[in-house]
């Protein structure tokens, strides 16, 4: 194909995050220092337009580089996503990250090449663009998480996610490897072009043997890259150790990548009914042990950057209960609830910075403690979002596991429904333990939390969100749909 028979319109919004990284880069060598708020500027610029430019890409579906790279509902929704919660990160963070002496050109440069990554995972159709773009992501967060050079905690934490990242992909690759092998037969050379490995596995053009083999390795790799048990080592490790901004990054916009990676992999790949059975009950282990391991450790942490690792664990598990599903609906269903699980997390780790100042750190329970008696609206948004993680009515998290489950009873595992629903009232007590920590305890620091406008704002807009979703779930429920099926 000739460069001018390139159609490039397809990836506008990464070609424009790229060049706006570009532009960044350049930008950020002559401000000085107490000129930053520029660079700043730019990349909160840069995170709103690319998502206009995705969503701004039609309805239909579109192919790039040789059907490496695709456009379709799916992926606008979800970059849209992806973009909103990086710069509410950077919201978040911007005067925790100052205090600190994170707030520097590196943070801006690594967190828009992280989104290319996941944007880049999102739109894969090949499985050399699926990888290309993890890594890219990845590389990223690993930097991002040792950003903080004078930190012990920092520097073990991005060590281990390094470690184990690396193990990881070398899996996946593994298993990658194995299904390209499997695809060649029948006089057609092996493919990696996941639309090609789907229509040769679903006319039986593979050898199943060696696909078996190469999923096991695959799903261990997407058990990984979603905190899933038992590939969760590094989640808790790396959420304490990390700065909570980048905390927040990682607890947040990955996950809708991770989703994504999920979708294109197992479901459009993979999805045919001879392997739909053989990689369900493998989802359905990593689930339940997810949300057993997950719920029942939580409890014992004092630390509350732990007490939400472990709580992310276990809200993989219940989303992996919409894919193991196998259905539209089932995964339209995992698309609500991961949407709306970044939503709410990300104003769980807001809140977490919102008491710290610079030397110290309000990662522990009990630094909760009488937060209605310093500030009783932010107090309030944390009840909110508590009560949502918690899956209680009337907020989004509620509603969220209502239709997982919902989609997993009409696939006829109502065993799988009563154990999730088990798991999750055994979870629901570490999050009203922090309720009653606000409420009815006494503060240990009496300084008011006062948070600057703009950070009070979007932290109000993203209280307030949790509750209208759970109350007007409609209208975004309706939108995962249409995009689940208009992209499978």
């Amino acid at each position: 194909m000739s460069p001018s028979a390139v159609d490039f319109a397809p990836a506008a919004p990464e070609i424009f995050a790229l060049s706006m990284l570009c532009v960044i880069l350049i930008v950020d060598l002559f401000v000085k220092e107490e000129q930053r708020q520029r660079s700043y500027g730019l990349t909160l610029l840069a995170l709103a337009g690319t998502a206009a430019i995705a969503l701004s890409g039609g309805s239909g579906t579109r192919y790039a580089f040789n059907a490496m790279f695709v456009e379709d509902p799916m992926a606008r929704v979800l970059k849209a996503f992806v973009c909103i919660s990086v710069a509410a990160m950077l919201v978040y963070g911007r005067d925790y990250c100052r205090a600190r002496g994170l707030f520097r050109g590196e943070l801006f440069a690594l967190s828009l090449t992280a989104t290319l990554g996941m944007m880049i995972m999102i739109s894969a159709s090949h499985f050399l663009t699926l990888y290309l773009g993890l890594e890219l992501m990845s590389l990223s967060l690993y930097s991002m998480v040792a950003l903080s050079r004078d930190s012990a905690s920092a520097t073990e934490a991005a060590m281990k996610y390094f470690v184990l990242g690396a193990l990881a992909s070398g899996m996946l690759l593994y298993g990658l490897s194995m299904v390209y092998g499997a695809t060649g037969g029948y006089g057609a050379p092996p493919t990696l072009q996941i639309a090609e490995v789907a229509a040769r596995v679903s006319s039986n053009q593979a050898n199943h043997t060696l696909l078996i083999f190469g999923l096991v390795f695959v799903v261990a790799g997407v058990g990984f890259k979603l905190g899933t048990v038992p590939f969760h080592m590094w989640v808790p490790d790396v959420y304490q150790g990390a700065p909570t901004a980048v905390t927040l990054l990682i607890g947040s916009a990955p996950e809708l990548a991770a989703f994504a990676f999920v979708v294109r992999i197992l479901v459009q790949a993979l999805g045919a009914h001879s392997l739909l059975v053989e990689w369900q009950q493998m989802l359905i282990l990593l689930a339940v042990l997810s949300m057993a391991i997950g719920n029942v450790t939580a409890i014992a942490q004092s630390n509350i950057k732990r007490m939400l690792a472990y709580s992310s664990i276990s809200h993989m598990g219940f989303m992996l209960l919409g894919i193991v599903s196998g259905t539209l609906n089932g995964y339209s269903s995992a698309m609500f609830y991961m949407v709306t699980y970044v939503l709410t997390a990300a104003g769980a780790f807001a809140m977490i910075m919102l008491p710290s100042r610079q030397g110290f750190e309000a990662d522990n329970l009990d630094d909760f403690k009488g937060l209605n008696q310093r500030n009783p609206w932010y107090a309030f948004l944390m009840l909110l979002i508590m009560v949502s993680l918690a899956g209680v009515p009337p907020v989004v998290g509620f509603y969220a596991k209502l239709s997982v489950f919902q989609a997993v009873m009409d696939a006829g595992m109502t065993w799988l429904v009563v154990v999730a629903v088990l798991f999750s009232l055994i979870g629901a007590f570490y999050y009203l333990r922090v309720v009653k920590l606000m409420y009815f305890d006494d503060p240990i620091d009496r300084s008011p939390v006062r948070p600057s406008a703009d950070v009070g704002a979007l932290l109000t807009a993203n209280g307030l969100a949790v509750l209208v979703f759970g109350l007007l779930p409609g209208g975004l429920m309706t939108l995962c749909q249409r995009a689940i099926q208009s992209s499978l």
